[in-house]
């Protein structure tokens, strides 16, 4: 089984000057931008990871107990080859199951686990856009 660290995802309060900062500052390419009812997102790459910015609609739109004004890194995702396999890696390693995101409109797929700490995570079998390996 391999996992590869692919995807971080910011909270801000403004996608665009976000945005802006981190392609111009990094040089890094904007790959998709989708609006929904959750929330909006612009994904950047500098084709390895996905640097996802996410701007939330609402507290429960957010996923947790940090809501919607929480500014910062909201999680962080790893490509797994074997989707039940890392799950059950997760809980049998202290983890616990977060929520699970279906996709669909533009969002990608990604199942969201806490570490022991509490720190959220996504393991996703199918990656993120802009992710060329």
């Amino acid at each position: 089984m391999t996992a590869k660290l692919r995807h971080i995802a910011i909270s801000v309060p403004e996608l665009k000057p976000a945005a802006e900062f981190y392609k111009k500052t990094f040089g890094h390419e904007e790959v998709s931008y989708v609006e929904t009812p959750y929330g909006d997102g612009l994904s950047l790459s500098d084709g390895v990871i996905n640097l996802t910015l996410l701007k939330f609609h609402s507290d429960d739109a957010a996923g947790d107990e940090r809501g919607k004004d929480f500014h910062g890194i909201h999680h962080m995702g790893f490509i797994v080859d074997d989707l039940e396999g890392y799950t059950e890696r997760v809980k049998k390693n202290g983890g616990g199951f977060h929520r699970e995101l279906k996709g669909g409109g533009g969002v990608d797929f990604g199942r969201k686990f806490r570490d022991p700490n509490g720190v959220v995570f996504d393991i996703s079998h199918k990656g993120w856009i802009g992710i060329k390996e």
